[in-house]
């Protein structure tokens, strides 16, 4: 799982280097949102968090 949103993020950093002003915005705010789940992911598969819904 880890792999692909690697791949994800460094596809957008790519974009990030190689955008225009008009588009770097929405790519930043992308990247931003592929490392706040890749974080996710990383906690719960060393316990920091419980992936199952409270109820």
């Amino acid at each position: 799982m880890t792999t692909c949103i690697d791949e994800i993020i460094e596809l957008l950093g790519a974009e990030l280097r190689n955008a225009d002003p008009a588009e770097r915005g929405q790519i930043e705010s992308e990247l931003e949102l592929a490392l706040a789940e890749r974080e996710v992911i990383w906690a719960e598969q060393d316990g920091r968090i419980d992936a199952e819904p409270p109820f």
